[in-house]
């Protein structure tokens, strides 16, 4: 009985062993990155305004509606009005497109086939391209006169034309997200479904939406996010009012659109310029509350 030599392992070559090892660590940098880019940038913005933190008066900042920072006599930066603009905006927004943004999605994914689903593909996907400079055109050329002959309202660039467009710039992302969730069901619970005699719609809403929750939810809170961040598109549409709305045909300002009209006609290092960049930490702070409200929401999705 003769002893079988044991394999013996390939040694590799010094080169192979640093390259290994550099492609490790770019690995790794690449995945630090997001979170450096992410501090970095809030890091900048809140450099430039912190000179400023110890003179602002955080109650008329917070809960004020006076935004006068140009007067030479008494400069007031009160950002209420542009908090409530932002939120009302989105809010509004988003109540017109998740509907239309998951039904959407429902529909490319289980009802279209063929040609006309990939038209749609193809369509949705173009809507997305359009630049929000665009959209903007759009709604003092085409929603404003629209809105003031059907509505018989004064003003046409208000809070409800902004919202449309945002709506129509959020659907794209939500149908690409929720179609992949849908997709990601496995169809055996589509199968599983029929052969319990569900019709079509019943196994839509009691099977699928419930089983794709998490990736509905997602797109849903990604159009969330690609309404807040909105500036040229607001900026245009809203009618640059800063007042609070008591209508969705009242003009209103955003906090995008106040730091991107007025930042290029302040003096750097002025006290409206750096109030300006704490308006964008203000933003940066409600985008990332929403963010962690969502990463909560989905993890409790998750847990039941």
């Amino acid at each position: 009985m003769t002893d079988e030599p044991k394999p013996t392992r390939a040694r590799r070559s010094p080169l192979a062993l640093v390259t290994e090892r550099v492609v490790e660590v770019l690995i790794h940098v690449s995945g630090f990155s997001a979170i450096l880019f992410v501090f970095g940038i809030f890091f900048f913005v809140f450099k430039e305004g912190a000179p400023f933190l110890s003179k602002l008066d955080w109650m008329q900042f917070l809960f004020s509606s006076e935004w006068i920072p140009t007067s030479s006599v008494q400069p007031k930066y009160g950002a209420w009005a542009l908090i409530v603009g932002t939120m009302s905006v989105t809010v509004l927004g988003m109540l017109i497109a998740v509907p239309f943004g998951l039904g959407a999605a429902v529909f490319v994914s289980e009802f279209c086939t063929g040609r006309l689903k990939e038209t749609l593909k193809i369509v949705i996907e173009l809507l997305a391209a359009i630049p929000s400079v665009v959209w903007g055109f759009i709604g003092l050329k085409v929603m404003s006169p629209l809105i003031i002959s059907v509505f018989q309202v004064p003003v046409g660039v208000n809070l409800f034309n902004a919202a449309i467009l945002l709506a129509l710039m959020s659907v794209p992302i939500m149908v690409s997200i929720g179609e992949d969730a849908l997709k990601a069901v496995p169809d055996t619970y589509r199968e599983a479904a029929l052969a319990l005699g569900a019709t079509r719609w019943q196994t839509i809403y009691r099977v699928l939406i419930p089983a794709g929750r998490n990736g509905l939810l997602a797109a849903v809170l990604l159009g969330v996010g690609r309404a807040i961040g909105e500036t040229m598109a607001v900026l245009m549409a809203t009618g640059h009012a800063v007042k609070i709305p008591h209508s969705i045909f009242d003009p209103v300002r955003t906090l995008t659109a106040t730091i991107a009209a007025e930042l290029g006609e302040t003096s750097q290092g002025s006290p409206h310029y750096q109030v300006l960049f704490l308006i964008g930490v203000l933003l940066f702070s409600i985008t990332f509350v929403v963010n962690l409200a969502a990463d909560l929401i989905v993890k409790g999705v998750r847990r039941q």
